[in-house]
């Protein structure tokens, strides 16, 4: 056990950087409330650099309840990364707004509470980092206090609330059922637990697990909290708390859940089934983009609770799932992105996006075929560790869902890529203005080309990890 303060050093950044922004915001005047964004944005690269310089250590345990381990540091990475791109990006939505300097903070909370999420190795850590991760996110989504924003929030409230208090029960059966909060004595009691007691508890946590997730049948908020908070936020919360709520869930299920690897299995492949499924069939007849990309969202956590199915059978699980989150979360910023710049939110609006502006049509593309899984993107590289965990945990039929469901989802995003290239320019309409649609362009671009240069690295990234 470590119990050196430095081992936290990417986290303590983190929550040095909210609280030196939210210290400055309240003595700066209104036009100078962009400083805030510097020092967030200062300490999320720092946040990354001491992520590569902690990567090099062993892994081990920080205060017996933290993980600093490969896992860690890739959603610590990940989360850092992208919360830096969020925050890019808001810097041209949220200035000027009196309450500026409040979301480069809120956005630096919510990221926090991510990666602690993603580092829990006791569930009283667990608990805390699912509320910091969620609440700066409600805040964030009724910002607005517009009427759509304020009904976003109040639904992502309530849910979060009641699926909350469900994993508060579940953590509770466990420790009861333990005698412990620590993951791994934990796996090893629960063996010789009824395994009806168990399965209770495992679906009472799963519940706020996939509430972050935003998978079936916690995903209700997804699609309305898309459409009605902000392009720049409704890009984060669809992104970043995903990161440390898939790699929780792989730890959990590696760690506290092997003993009872069947019943574990079986409860996470029919919700993994029913999360692609689903999301796949509602995205079908969208017209709306935000809602499309947020049902693509729910699909794409179908798909990731695959390798959280059989974490417990070992293989390539672990792989599969650190790789497919950063993936997913730089295509789907980059979708986003493009949908910040263009400032439209109907199919109708991206006719002849190719002859406006054909680098944003290309990464769109890029994206959006990213999601797909199509080579050479990142994603594509995802499904194939996807497919391969699930047939190696003797899960093949869970391999041809996804395979069938890959296939289902073409349809929907062809819809929004076909009127780009086919179909005559739209009337121009309300895209992000001067610097601000410069900066959403070149984010989408950037995004693509990592998305496709992490699929041509995938082995190097992959024999590496």
């Amino acid at each position: 056990m470590d119990e050196n303060p430095l081992g936290l050093l990417p986290e303590i950044l983190l929550l040095a950087g909210a609280v030196l922004g939210l210290a400055a915001g309240a003595f700066l005047h209104r036009e100078s409330q962009g400083i805030v964004a510097w020092i967030c944005g200062t300490a999320l690269a720092a946040e990354l650099a001491a992520t590569v310089a902690a990567s090099g250590r062993p892994p081990g345990m920080s205060f017996a309840a933290y993980a600093v381990d490969p896992p860690t540091h890739v959603a610590r990475g990940v989360v850092g990364a992208a919360t830096l791109a969020v925050v890019v990006l808001a810097r041209g939505w949220a200035r000027g707004h009196r309450r500026e300097a409040e979301v480069y903070v809120l956005l630096l909370l919510a990221a926090l509470g991510t990666v602690l999420l993603a580092g829990s190795g006791d569930l009283l850590v667990l608990v805390p980092a699912y509320l910091l991760a969620s609440v700066p996110a409600y805040a964030l989504a009724g910002f607005g206090k517009d009427a759509r924003g304020t009904e976003a929030a109040l639904k992502y409230y309530l849910m979060g609330a009641f699926l909350g208090v469900l994993m508060l029960a579940g953590v509770t059966l466990l420790y009861g059922l333990s005698g412990t909060t620590a993951y791994l004595p934990m796996g090893e009691r629960l063996s010789g637990v009824p395994g009806a007691a168990v399965a209770c508890a495992a679906v009472l946590l799963l519940a706020g697990m996939l509430f972050k997730a935003g998978g079936v049948p916690a995903h209700f908020w997804v699609p309305d909290v898309t459409e009605g908070t902000s392009r720049v936020i409704a890009t984060f919360v669809t992104t970043v708390p995903k990161i440390g709520a898939f790699v929780a869930l792989y730890r959990v299920a590696a760690e506290i859940f092997p003993g009872v690897a069947d019943r574990w299995s079986l409860i996470v492949a029919i919700l993994a089934t029913a999360t692609m499924t689903l999301g796949n069939l509602a995205a079908f007849h969208q017209d709306n983009v935000r809602r499309l990309l947020a049902y693509s969202t729910v699909s794409q956590a179908g798909y990731l609770l695959v390798p959280v199915a059989v974490a417990a059978h070992g293989g390539l699980g672990r792989t599969a799932v650190l790789f497919y989150v950063a993936a997913y979360a730089v295509t789907n910023l980059g979708a986003f992105a493009v949908v910040v710049a263009a400032g439209r939110d109907t199919l109708a609006g991206y006719a002849g996006l190719a002859r406006r502006s054909p680098g944003l049509a290309l990464a769109l593309v890029v994206c959006l075929l990213g999601l797909v899984g199509t080579p050479p993107t990142a994603v594509f590289v995802g499904k194939v560790l996807v497919l391969a965990a699930a047939w190696d945990g003797g899960y093949g039929w869970l391999a041809v869902v996804v395979v069938v469901n890959t296939a289902a989802s073409v349809f929907y995003y062809l819809r929004w890529i076909v009127p780009v290239y086919w179909r005559a320019p739209a009337d121009a309409g309300a895209g992000a203005s001067g610097s601000a649609g410069r900066v959403a362009t070149g984010v989408a671009c950037l995004a693509a080309v990592i998305s496709v240069l992490l699929g041509c690295a995938s082995g190097a990234v992959v024999a590496h990890g």
